[in-house]
């Protein structure tokens, strides 16, 4: 079976190192907030080009803990999108503000910058930009709306580890930029983790305090009330390995993606992704739109083939938002037509040529079938 995504496989690519920093971190005696850890924080610091990095949990974590270095709470609203994995908007909720979501525009699928004047008001403090599938938002209209308005700008890269914007990475625009290292991500751990990345000094204090317990200045005594999320050093250790490779896994799936490109654009039936100008994608998921595409991740099953959907159900319309959220009075239909018409292709950086061949040929065949049946 070919699947969307195969954290495994990159595992095996890098068994012997994993295996190896793996067994020293169990040999170090010393577990959480560890050597290891540090040397992620620096690392993935330099890679992005920032000042400070910290260590989480996961990346809802990440998200939440951001808005709460940025003292944002019960009272004050956060813009963002509906098309987003529901940790964007959870992480909103569980400080105790109201996410305000705005659509999309239809051509890359991410935040609508002409849509963010209609939902302002005084008590607007955050954007959560979400960079999708690998690539960025418009960064330079959101960033000129957060100065011109005075609220903050928190990048959601966890979708994109590496790409750029206008030769810059994801994660060095934002007051706060957050990231997942869940095991499918562009970097990811075999496990849970999470990322956050800041140029202010005092943020960076506050958001180390916030990941344990409060305590910004010394151990045991709360400034203020904080939570455990903490990195450990198993996984730190894992991402220590696979940051090497980074830039050559992103090449992979760039290389990958434009293979896609260059052989679907002869099949009507679905339509490929496109880069926005500025950007660098570096396709965490390859997704295509198909009117048919119910039928298509059916045909592609049946022939041993497993394609995602990213993301099925608009946050908007989940039964656990209701009343909880507000959105766009200009509505979300870019958001909810194409929720029924997304694909995501399997792509992963170990994906051979063969494997693509296969994908490629079945979507094929599958067309020719649409076009027979007409």
């Amino acid at each position: 079976m070919l699947l969307c995504a195969n954290p495994l496989a990159q595992f095996l690519s890098m068994q012997d190192e994993i295996e190896s920093a793996v067994l020293k971190a169990l040999r170090s005696g010393s577990y959480i907030l560890g050597n290891e850890l540090l040397k992620l924080e620096k690392s993935f610091a330099n890679y992005i080009d920032v000042e400070h990095c910290i260590g989480v949990a996961n990346g809802t974590d990440a998200l939440e803990i951001a808005l709460l270095s940025l003292d944002i709470g019960p009272g004050d609203e956060v813009i963002t999108v509906s098309h987003t994995a529901v940790a964007t908007i959870s992480a909103i909720k569980s400080t105790g503000a109201t996410p305000v979501l705005v659509d999309i525009d239809p051509e890359y699928f991410t935040m609508d910058p002409s849509q963010l004047t209609s939902v302002l008001n005084d008590k607007t403090k955050a954007i959560i930009a979400v960079h999708l599938y690998g690539m960025s938002v418009d960064l330079d209209a959101i960033q000129n709306f957060c100065k011109q308005n005075r609220i903050f700008l928190i990048e959601d890269v966890a979708q994109a580890h590496g790409a750029l914007w206008n030769g810059r990475k994801l994660g060095s625009f934002g007051d706060v930029a957050c990231f997942s290292c869940y095991p499918t991500k562009n970097l990811g751990a075999i496990g849970d983790a999470g990322l956050i990345t800041v140029k202010n000094s005092e943020i960076a204090k506050k958001i180390r305090g916030l990941r344990e317990y409060g305590w910004a200045s010394k151990r045991n005594f709360s400034e203020y009330f904080g939570r455990n999320s903490r990195l450990d050093e198993i996984q730190a250790a894992i991402l220590n390995i696979k940051l090497k490779y980074l830039d050559k896994t992103n090449a992979s799936r760039k290389s990958l993606a434009d293979n896609y490109i260059n052989r679907l654009k002869t099949i009507k039936s679905v339509i490929t992704p496109k880069c926005r100008k500025g950007s660098d994608h570096v396709y965490h998921l390859f997704v295509v739109k198909c009117s048919k595409r119910d039928e298509l991740i059916s045909y592609l099953n049946k022939n041993g083939i497993v394609a995602g959907i990213h993301y099925p159900t608009p946050v908007h319309l989940q039964l656990g938002f209701k009343g909880k959220i507000k959105t766009s009075p200009l509505g979300l239909k870019n958001t909810e037509n194409i929720a029924k018409e997304i694909i995501s292709l399997p792509l992963y950086p170990e994906m051979t040529s063969l494997e693509l061949d296969k994908v490629i040929k079945t979507i094929a065949l599958f067309d020719k079938k649409i076009k027979n049946i007409k």
